[in-house]
């Protein structure tokens, strides 16, 4: 049996240290069940019926945009499925529609609506719509997708370059790691909100342009760490015998040291998500993130301060954003237990 799958393993026993906590086990699964839901959000919230029988044929109108003349309408227009005689068309002699639980998509806008915008919440619109007339809750959906995924890609980015800068740090020391230090402080005292507001006024606004932005600066905080750990493991008595056999830097640092250093990268994983959620929410929520009519956290927290009446919007939204910083903060408290070696088992 290998290390890895062996029971007196550390990473096993680390797991097992993990699913002990049972607060943070259930926020892992309550995530990852939540992240997984979004991932098919066009299944669940779209204003496209997912099938469509219709004079004997079949369409997928989800896959193929199809005009309002195929189900017996007047224009050549992509058809709006929210419209009364499109669904009286889809209802009557043997067809059918198997419309998704929230027929409404992320920039779709109720036409229909019975109260002016934003409305409160009713039985055709859950949690409401927002000043233009969009589902609340199909934004939330959307909403919540676009966060967690840029929140991961950039925690990806993060990781890697701190990673790598740290290590580098670390195992060379010397006039290397006082070259990268004093580097890092110089990268580190420049104005990030101020280059964010000049390239936001050069270029076009894009979540990619934003994540390249906030990567420039994401990885200073995790590269200390890894570098402190290398300093240290670089010592140990396997290093200076892998030196001895002849073994390379490179293979040193990715075999031996690397995986022996990766303690506060795994611990602090959960707490870099939940910074980068915070920072595309807040530069959101100043006009600075994402292109308009996006879904986005931040836009919606914009809205709800915008239109105070609006109840509906700032405590829907403040939800959603409570509780995914929670399960990822509990997530990152059992990660830390489970990781501790005064706390491992004896």
């Amino acid at each position: 049996m290998s290390s890895l799958t062996s029971p007196s393993s550390p990473s096993r026993r680390a797991w097992q240290r993990f699913r002990r906590n049972r607060l943070g086990f259930v926020s892992l699964m309550i995530f990852c069940t939540l992240v997984v839901l979004s991932l098919f959000a066009e299944v669940i919230s779209n204003d496209k019926p997912l099938v469509v029988r219709y004079n004997g044929s079949f369409y997928l109108p989800l896959a193929v945009d199809y005009p309002e003349t195929t189900f017996g309408g007047d224009f050549q227009t992509p058809t709006d499925y929210l419209d009364p005689f499109i669904r009286e068309q889809l209802a009557k002699d043997g067809n059918w529609a198997i419309y998704p639980p929230n027929p409404y998509g992320a920039k779709t806008i109720n036409y229909f609506a019975k109260s002016p915008n934003p409305s409160a919440p009713t039985l055709d619109n859950l949690l409401g719509t927002d000043d233009r007339g969009r589902d609340l809750l199909a934004q939330l959906i959307y909403g919540f997708r676009l966060n967690v995924l840029f929140g991961l890609a950039l925690t990806a980015i993060g990781v890697l370059i701190g990673v790598a800068t740290g290590a580098v740090q670390g195992y060379f020391g010397g006039k290397t790691d006082l070259a990268f230090q004093r580097f890092i402080e110089i990268w580190g005292s420049m104005p990030e909100l101020y280059l964010l507001i000049i390239f936001s006024a050069v270029f076009a606004p894009s979540v990619a342009l934003l994540l390249i932005l906030l990567s420039m600066f994401g990885w200073m905080s995790l590269s200390d760490y890894v570098r402190a750990e290398f300093l240290r493991n670089r010592q140990m008595d396997y290093v200076r015998a892998a030196r001895a056999l002849g073994v390379g830097n490179a293979r040193i640092m990715w075999r031996h040291i690397l995986p022996n250093s990766l303690t506060p990268v795994v611990t602090f994983l959960p707490f870099r998500m939940s910074a980068a959620i915070l920072a595309l929410t807040s530069l959101d929520f100043l006009g600075l993130g994402v292109p308009p009519g996006t879904p986005s956290l931040g836009e919606l927290l914009s809205q709800g301060k915008n239109s105070i009446d609006a109840w509906w919007i700032s405590l829907s939204t403040f939800a959603v954003l409570v509780i995914t910083l929670l399960l990822l903060t509990f997530m990152g408290d059992a990660l830390r237990d489970a990781l501790d070696p005064r706390k491992a088992e004896k």
